[in-house]
């Protein structure tokens, strides 16, 4: 089965308390897309600028993501500045340049229409509800989100979790869109929004997903440094929903492999600078960290 991901691609300057790093690719869309073909096709929706370079396209491409989603319009593709703290959990917005992405509206090509297992990266939540009017038989829709749009699209991403699936946020948006300081009490208090379950990041601390009378929580992968955290939580949702696409599993115990397996991806991306690491990644070194993830949490 294919993974359709619906989202932004762009370009990343970022400065950690060690190094830095100068235009190279980014996106929510980008991450999620590379992260879910470890298991599944994808079919990517995106829109990118005339000056997107033709090795990155052959890259996305060359790793077997359908392109014909892909739209290039007059412009400069999306650009995002950003800096870490030393706190690696931290970091701030020095520019953002929205280019062609500001008038993204995704169009699904007809092909793209049936496909079953969806994740909608960070896009204005009015964005995400118009690639569902879109869809014809979704079996599961993951979603993604972030403080600006529960602070100033709220109707809208209330509307959009009614018809979810799965949403996968932070902690800090669940305490935002929730109201709650408690991790427990703000999953299931969004759970009333209307999501089937929740899953929230907290970063150097794992997982925790939320379901109407389960929980489960897993620990990030140990590593001794965090290169860059930029896009670990998008490759967490296409690890997790490229899973779910190739098992076919959506029972609880299928949910938690493909966490797990989105918790592997996370761990790879952040081992350097945009995507760099995946780009050498086979899915045996998946497969082998997944083991090594299972023998870390038996007992």
């Amino acid at each position: 089965m294919s993974v359709l991901v619906v989202g932004s691609i762009g370009f990343d300057t970022i400065e950690t308390p060690r190094a830095r790093a100068v235009d190279v690719l980014g996106g929510a869309a980008t991450y999620a897309a590379v992260a879910a073909q470890y298991f599944a096709p994808v079919r990517l929706v995106a829109v990118v600028g005339e000056d997107f370079p033709e090795r990155e396209r052959a890259f996305l491409a060359g790793r077997g993501i359908d392109l014909a989603g892909l739209e290039v319009r007059p412009g400069p593709t999306f650009r995002w500045t950003g800096r870490y703290h030393e706190n690696m959990n931290v970091r701030d917005t020095l520019d953002l340049r929205l280019g062609v992405f500001g008038e993204f509206r995704p169009q699904l090509p007809p092909a793209y229409r049936e496909v079953e297992y969806v994740f909608l990266a960070n896009i204005h939540p009015g964005l995400q509800a118009s690639v569902l009017d879109q869809l014809t038989r979704p079996r599961i829709i993951v979603c993604d989100t972030m403080n600006h749009w529960i602070e100033s699209a709220r109707g809208d991403l209330e509307a959009l979790v009614r018809r979810v699936q799965l949403l996968v946020i932070n902690d800090e948006e669940a305490r935002l869109l929730s109201g709650e300081s408690n991790i427990v009490r703000a999953a299931r208090r969004i759970l009333q929004l209307g999501p089937s379950s929740v899953i929230i990041k907290r970063g150097e601390y794992g997982a925790v997903h939320f379901g109407p009378d389960t929980v489960f929580a897993v620990p990030a992968y140990p590593l001794e440094e965090v290169f860059d955290p930029t896009g670990a939580g998008d490759a967490f949702a296409g690890g997790l929903v490229g899973y779910l696409a190739a098992s076919g599993d959506l029972s609880a115990t299928g949910i938690r492999r493909g966490i797990v397996y989105g918790s592997v991806l996370a761990s790879y991306t952040v081992e350097d600078f945009s995507l760099e690491r995946l780009r050498s990644l086979s899915r045996d070194d998946v497969d082998r960290r997944y083991r090594q993830f299972v023998g870390l949490t038996e007992f």
